[in-house]
């Protein structure tokens, strides 16, 4: 793993937030930085050109829309050297069972043949849902590893407890000792 490249990229929101109020650092930031921190990791955010609300309600609104048109929204920056990265950490928050639509834009964006994919998702109930499996055949050439599914509210309210779920997966997984 010595000479292994390693991006951990993510999708976060602020602002309000289901089950845990207005917040200012996002829950998949949050679980992204701890991730980074034990695998000496390069981090890249994920953002939009234009930004979601931070009413929670508008923003899942706009969400489930983009969803059920099959947006792709454009992304403020990309990747400088992703054919220098071997594993991509991917994080993101569960929206409606699936993966924000600009996490596919991120996806088809680049091209993953002969890398490592490790899904990690926030989400309040929902777990990974299809996520795996949808990042599987966005990226068929890529290898999926099972994923880490970890609450918002845990990420937020129970770091030492999130942070433990982290380090056990990673263990897993074979990335740290």
């Amino acid at each position: 793993m010595e000479d292994t490249k390693i991006l951990v990229a993510y999708f976060s929101r602020t602002g309000e937030n289901y089950s845990v109020g207005y917040i200012e650092k996002g829950n998949t930031h949050i679980v992204a930085d701890m991730i980074a921190e034990q695998i000496d990791g390069d981090m890249f955010e994920i953002r939009t050109v234009t930004p979601y609300p931070d009413d929670y309600d508008e923003c899942t609104e706009i969400a489930k829309q983009e969803q059920d048109k099959n947006t792709r929204p454009e992304l403020a920056e990309s990747v400088k050297g992703m054919e220098n990265y071997d594993v991509i950490f991917l994080g993101y928050p569960n929206w409606w069972g699936d993966m924000p639509m600009a996490v596919y834009t991120f996806l088809e964006s680049y091209d993953f043949s002969g890398k490592t994919i490790v899904p990690f998702c926030t989400h309040e109930g929902s777990g990974l849902s299809s996520t795996e499996r949808n990042i599987a055949l966005t990226c068929p050439d890529a290898e999926v590893l099972d994923g880490l599914a970890i609450r918002g509210s845990m990420a937020q309210n129970s770091q030492a407890e999130a942070s433990e779920a982290v380090v056990s997966w990673l263990k897993e997984a074979g990335f740290i000792d």
